[in-house]
């Protein structure tokens, strides 16, 4: 064997060798790609599980301060229901004490004034503590509608990118198989025309 033919085999054993470094390359590339992917998708799963998990204890939280605030507005009816006796038993306690019949007459005007005015502040109060509770649960509702929607919003921008570093690595691979065919060819060429 001559010097060139030497050389020539050399080359297209180094030819051959290139080809198959740049097919692993591109199949490494691929693989990571396809790892990114996976792990997208997972890391995707995660935080949509601690965001719902996160949503479900604000809307507990949110819940019970809604129940609290209705029972807060029940307290105020009961105090104005309390306070409306006490002012009626007064009433009744000067009507007698002045020898006045306590339930007739002004005396029983009084009562009767406190008792409507009594029933109204209830009325709102109670009207208060409903409100209280179906805002409370307005709100719940909004906010978990608002987090199952930003989760899928969040699932669908994972799937896109989780597609595009798919295509990515396929196309890395096929590239890699070019170039590596490429590689070759010119090996081939090369120790053809040295040999």
């Amino acid at each position: 064997m001559t010097p060139g033919q030497i050389n020539a085999v050399s080359g297209l054993v180094g030819s051959i060798g290139e080809a198959y470094a740049q097919k692993a390359q591109a199949i490494q590339t691929q693989t990571a790609n396809l790892l990114q992917a996976n792990d997208t998708l997972f890391i995707q799963q995660v935080q949509a599980q601690q965001s719902d998990l996160y949503n479900m204890v604000q809307v507990g939280r949110k819940l019970e301060a809604s129940k609290r605030e209705a029972l807060g507005y029940q307290l105020m009816g009961n105090n104005i229901a309390r306070d409306m006796r006490k002012a009626n038993a007064s009433a009744r306690a000067r009507a007698a004490a002045s020898g006045v019949a306590f339930g007739e007459g002004s005396a029983a005007a009084v009562q009767q004034e406190n008792i409507n005015q009594a029933m109204m502040d209830i009325g709102v109060a109670d009207m208060n503590a409903l409100s209280a509770l179906v805002f409370g649960f307005e709100d719940v509702t909004a906010m978990m509608e608002s987090t199952k929607t930003q989760n899928m919003l969040n699932e669908y921008a994972a799937e896109r990118q989780a597609s595009q570093y798919r295509m990515a690595g396929s196309a890395a691979r096929s590239t890699g198989g070019l170039l590596a065919g490429q590689t070759l060819l010119e090996g081939g060429i090369e120790f053809a025309r040295t040999y």
